[in-house]
């Protein structure tokens, strides 16, 4: 008769599946985002990009010498502060630089010329002797580098300009900083004017005709070669000689 029949091979069982790797757990875990909020966070990107460029173009409200002074703060920021609340360097804020410098003069100059030269030609109060509270020693909180040279000669009085009525909140409408503000910083400033074309070199000596501010002479002192001591607020101008102030416009003073 016919051969039995065998009964057939069963087929193997299939293996199990492979755990999945811990990433694919964990975005598996991870709660989703429900549809009615994806064209929300659509739109994240966009005022991002808005909101970050409104931040950058902040420093476009101002012009002229404030304007552009906003932008060489970056190398200052990292010491004294990107609002000028000071770190390393001394703070700007609140007064503080108007403080230490009433007279615009010595701030250019010790801006110029930096700690390092300011030691090695004896000068010890570099800002305002009378400051309240105590003048400012030379060297007795960090080093100020010397930025003549590195900076031309606008990009520090724009600098400075910035320092003293963005972050220090002098009033260019006060009696006391309007001449300055006038003959500095404003747009068209004429002694402003006359650094960036290169007509007054602030590492020059020599004597500076007076500028018409509002109908009344301005007198400017020369930055000059070499640092001297800072001045009180009325101060002669270089400490001798001078026919006024610094930076006044009373031509009897001082």
């Amino acid at each position: 008769g016919p051969a039995a029949r065998t009964a057939a091979s069963e087929p193997p069982a299939p293996a199990p599946p492979k755990p999945d790797p811990p990433y694919v757990v964990a975005a598996k875990q991870r709660r989703k985002v429900p549809f009615w909020a994806m064209a929300t966070l659509s739109l994240m990107p966009v005022w991002g990009f808005m909101y970050v460029r409104a931040l950058t173009e902040g420093g476009e409200v101002a012009g002229g010498p404030i304007g552009e002074g906003a932008e060489v703060y970056a190398n200052c920021a990292s010491c004294h502060g990107g609002a000028g609340g000071g770190g390393v360097g001394y703070a700007f804020s609140e007064g503080e630089v108007l403080q230490t410098f009433p007279q615009i003069e010595d701030q250019i100059r010790y801006v110029y010329y930096g700690t390092e030269r300011y030691n090695l030609d004896g000068v010890e109060i570099y800002g305002n002797p009378e400051r309240e509270g105590g003048p400012h020693i030379t060297g007795a909180q960090g080093v100020m580098p010397a930025f003549g040279g590195s900076l031309t000669d606008e990009e520090i009085v724009a600098v400075i300009c910035h320092e003293r009525y963005t972050l220090g909140g002098a009033d260019p409408t006060s009696e006391e900083y309007e001449a300055e503000f006038e003959a500095w910083c404003a747009e068209g400033a004429p002694v402003f004017e006359e650094i960036a074309t290169g007509a007054l070199l602030l590492e020059s000596a020599d004597a500076v005709e007076p500028f018409d501010i509002n109908g009344e002479p301005f007198f400017v002192s020369p930055i000059g070669p070499v640092p001297i001591p800072g001045t009180a607020p009325g101060g002669a101008i270089g400490g001798a000689g001078q026919p006024t102030s610094l930076g006044g416009n009373d031509e009897g003073s001082g």
